[in-house]
């Protein structure tokens, strides 16, 4: 999922801003951002999917080196580097500036705070099915609160993105485990499982995205996800969301045809 003012004056603004940039503004960037927070939530998702993905693959018998794989794959470290590389590659010095101005503040900084501690929260399957279950009683409604989600949604073309990008993700990892040797499947083959998953991935990323941020921004007043979502349809809050989707998407690309290889291996009895 992606990241995104409460200041004591403009003056105040303009030297936090000065101060933070007169050295290495993507160290601030990031530390703004929680990047490294980001990533440490990353990569326990991503050791709970291996051992699901090693149950539903390789019937619970992946071994050590499966085990070993997937835990340096998803090295926090690693993808840290690789968000902070894609936001300093696609925005500015003043978007840089804007972007920390926003979010270097209680209001700022809250939001982030309910947005991680809301996907920490969602990795608890009851958890989940009650926020999936509050967005499925109120979608139609006139629920304000709904449509303040609805439009921070849409602003950020939040569905489609994520459909897109769960579909590439999923075609990198049948690459990789055709590469590896799992399956004989070839690129029309993939291309066509891939495709064939694209409506039922698109309802599961609607439930799941509106059930998360319903939860997520329910502590928020309207007006400060107003403000968020007025700061979203800025040409830098459209920047900073391109830059997030970039980062997320070069990690899970690769990281996707990585974990095909390893269960390709994992099926031979590779201890490669």
């Amino acid at each position: 999922m992606r990241l995104r003012r409460l200041a004591t004056g403009l003056a105040a603004l303009l030297m936090q801003a000065s101060t933070a940039f007169a050295d290495l503004p993507e160290e601030e960037l990031a530390r703004v951002l929680r990047v490294d927070e980001v990533a440490s939530i990353l990569r326990d998702e991503g050791l709970r999917y291996g051992v699901e993905l090693e149950a539903d693959m390789l019937g619970g018998g992946g071994g050590r080196y499966f085990q070993d794989r997937v835990a340096a794959l998803y090295d926090a470290d690693a993808m840290s580097e690789a968000l902070t590389a894609a936001l300093v590659q696609t925005l500015d010095t003043a978007q840089m500036r804007a972007v920390v101005d926003f979010f270097d503040t209680d209001e700022g900084q809250r939001i982030l705070t309910l947005e991680n501690a809301g996907r920490v929260a969602m990795a608890d399957p009851a958890v989940e099915g009650l926020a999936r279950a509050t967005y499925q009683d109120l979608a139609g409604s006139d629920d304000p609160h709904l449509a303040d989600v609805e439009r921070f949604v849409d602003i950020n073309d939040l569905i489609e993105r994520n459909v897109t990008s769960g579909l590439e993700s999923n075609y990198h990892f049948f690459r990789g485990l055709a590469d590896g040797g799992g399956t004989r499947m070839g690129e029309d083959e993939i291309l066509s499982e891939v495709w064939a998953q694209a409506d039922g991935l698109r309802a599961d990323t609607t439930s799941w995205i509106y059930g998360f941020l319903l939860m997520a921004y329910q502590p928020l007043s309207g007006d400060a996800l107003q403000s968020y979502s007025d700061f979203s349809a800025t040409s830098t809050g459209q920047a900073l969301n391109q830059a997030l989707f970039n980062g997320f998407d070069q990690i899970y690309n690769d990281i996707s045809y990585k974990l095909g290889l390893a269960v390709a291996q994992a099926m031979n009895g590779s201890d490669i």
